[in-house]
């Protein structure tokens, strides 16, 4: 029974994802990617113009999900550490296709200054400016620091609350001995989020011993 001619574009994408995952993208052949998806190259390019341009619908796919989910949790009327807590929880329930995708992003972005710059702009237009607000708000009703650039800020939310949970599937993943003993994905969350707040000092931590050194001379 032949596929229904509507899901040719969603055939492409997930062809496409695989092969840029296993080849990248400048080695993924189209031919093959049209192969996979049981159609013919001239529908690659009717849907997409370029191999960039299908880089992008890759990302797209799974991004404007991800995006959606962070703008309605950072719109939530609640504390900001209950929102930050929920960004965090939303970064340990991510999927598989998630991971891929990001995974592709971050080779991606290292091997090509296009590949970044349309991703970045992209970012621009979802989580950036609404994890921004987020943050903006914090520091205006006083529950975050008002004395910190709010993108230096704004990162960590991400460093401290994405990339630990990318390296835990992918650990888990490869049946090392440190995965039995790694805390789930929610437990490391929940602690990563205590670091992000109260950092990692304990309760003999002297400030003053950071304090630079006066000169004797």
């Amino acid at each position: 029974m032949a596929r229904p001619a509507t899901d040719i574009q969603e055939r492409i994408v997930h062809a496409a994802r695989a092969l840029f995952l296993q080849h990248g993208v400048d080695g993924a052949s189209l031919r093959q990617i049209a192969t996979d998806a049981e159609t013919n190259i001239g529908m690659i390019y009717y849907y997409f113009k370029t191999k960039d341009d299908l880089f992008l619908g890759v990302v797209e796919e799974i991004y404007a999900q991800f995006s959606s989910d962070i703008a309605a949790l950072a719109a939530e009327d609640s504390p900001i550490e209950a929102r930050i807590h929920k960004l965090f929880m939303r970064f340990a329930a991510i999927n598989e296709a998630e991971t891929q995708v990001l995974q592709l992003i971050l080779r991606e972005a290292l091997v090509s200054s296009e590949r970044l710059q349309r991703v970045a702009a992209r970012f621009q237009t979802g989580h950036l400016p609404v994890t921004l607000n987020m943050v903006l708000g914090g520091i205006a009703d006083g529950h975050l620091r008002s004395d910190l650039n709010p993108i230096a800020i704004a990162m960590p939310l991400f460093l401290l609350g994405a990339l630990p949970q990318l390296a835990h599937r992918r650990v888990t993943a490869s049946g090392l001995p440190i995965a039995a003993v790694l805390p789930s994905p929610q437990d490391a969350a929940r602690m990563l989020l205590e670091v992000l707040f109260h950092g990692i000092a304990g309760p003999k931590h002297d400030p003053a011993a950071l304090a630079p050194k006066s000169d004797p001379s």
